[in-house]
């Protein structure tokens, strides 16, 4: 039963980039519940946590101590160092 509670909560890739594109557009204003009463269209709360934990599990977002929802993936900016030289260990 949870296996299909959590399929059923799963975010498509529209409702991920929707939820992206909120975040980065008010980086570190806003906290979670905010953020979702922000979004263009209606996500079910549940839904948009799993976005939330998927974002912050691949260092797309960070939640500060007040709780606020800071964008820091900047693949640009990853680009411009590889550039120079930088190696990743």
């Amino acid at each position: 039963m949870l296996k299909q509670q959590l399929l059923f909560h799963s975010p498509n890739l529209e409702t991920i980039l929707m939820v992206e594109k909120v975040i980065r557009s008010n980086s570190g204003e806003y906290g979670k519940y905010q953020i979702w009463k922000m979004l263009p269209r209606k996500v079910m709360y549940q839904t948009f946590q799993t976005v939330i934990d998927y974002l912050q599990e691949s260092n797309k977002i960070i939640v500060d101590r007040d709780g606020k929802i800071v964008w820091v993936w900047d693949p640009e900016g990853v680009r411009k160092l590889l550039s120079k030289g930088l190696v990743v260990r």
